[in-house]
């Protein structure tokens, strides 16, 4: 009775090691509410969107955006683009001193969009690159899957992002995981917003940055004030890892995100570079590729006010040591 009294305290007092959250790892990973690199230094994302899985002929992009001041870029991937290719875009990405987020788009407005696939098949894509991310936790954050749910039935959101994340957590990889939310990644219905405390507590590495896409449901300043106030007042990170200045469902308070981000240190990456097509070629922010050509929506997101030359800064770990191993 005693011994078994002993036993039940010391496992009060020591709990079992499967119920700590592990270390993060030596890379970007989440301090509170924010982003921070290996050193501790706080990382605030600026950039863009490359469609590289649909142009792959445009690698001078990473070195354009990088001349015009972002610090990171979020590569477009998908199924098709395979290890070699991902390999390839992150050295890239290191040669031109950006951080690389990797983006999985097959997942894009599951459960409404033809063919789109689920988070679990986006996981096995992560896992399967196993070898190439190794060792690359400095400078990549994996994207899990791009706007994994469309407007339909969001319930299955938080329990699916819980499953893959702890797939790539058994898989060894122990990088920054981006999480989009459900709606297109607009979250109107609030449901990343609500659960995002609980995935975040559900990664046994603690290292998971919520991902908001704002497009014409963020139309007014309080919309945006209010989703960031959400997440500032619970004490979890955020970035608005897809933005633009108009779109297909309305207007969007362009001003209103980058000035706010700009103030509560909230990383943002602009959609996209060039290339867009079907209609929504007005989000180019780059006429043909060309950076002496910015479009009005590109001289906005680099050269206003609250844009990535004013606002944006290189990772550090670029001048703590070489850019490529």
């Amino acid at each position: 009775m005693c011994a078994a009294l002993i036993a039940f305290m010391f496992a009060a007092e020591h709990p079992s090691r499967s119920s700590r959250p592990l270390p993060p790892s030596t890379g970007l990973h989440v301090s509170g509410g924010t982003v921070v690199e290996g050193n501790g230094s706080r990382f605030v994302m600026r950039g863009v969107s490359h469609s590289y899985a649909w142009h792959k002929d445009q690698n001078q992009a990473f070195a354009d955006v990088k001349r015009l001041g972002a610090n990171t870029v979020r590569v477009v991937l998908t199924n098709g683009t395979g290890a070699g290719e991902v390999a390839d875009v992150i050295a890239r990405c290191r040669t031109n001193r950006l951080i690389c987020v990797l983006e999985y788009h097959d997942t894009t407005g599951h459960g409404e969009q033809r063919d789109a696939v689920t988070l679990d098949a986006a996981a096995d894509y992560w896992t399967g690159l196993r070898d190439v991310l190794a060792g690359q936790e400095d400078y990549v954050v994996v994207n899990l899957g791009n706007e994994p749910y469309g407007n339909g039935d969001t319930s299955g959101w938080a329990g699916a992002t819980k499953a893959a994340v702890r797939k790539l957590r058994d898989a060894g990889l122990r990088h920054l995981i981006m999480v989009d939310g459900p709606n297109w990644g607009q979250d109107w219905s609030g449901v990343m917003r609500g659960n995002a405390a609980s995935v975040l507590d559900s990664d046994p590495r603690h290292n998971v940055v919520f991902s908001v896409h704002m497009y014409g449901v963020y139309g007014t300043a309080s919309k945006v004030t209010d989703y960031f106030d959400a997440f500032r007042d619970a004490g979890l990170p955020l970035v608005v890892g897809e933005f633009g200045w108009k779109h297909t469902d309305g207007d969007v308070d362009e001003d209103t995100i980058m000035r706010e981000a700009r103030s509560r240190g909230i990383g943002y990456l602009g959609w996209s570079w060039s290339g867009n097509s079907g209609g929504v070629e007005y989000l180019d922010l780059a006429t043909g590729f060309d950076p002496d050509r910015l479009t009005e929506w590109g001289r906005q997101l680099f050269d206003g006010p609250d844009g990535i030359r004013a606002t944006s800064k290189e990772a550090t770990v670029y001048r703590d040591r070489p850019a490529v191993a």
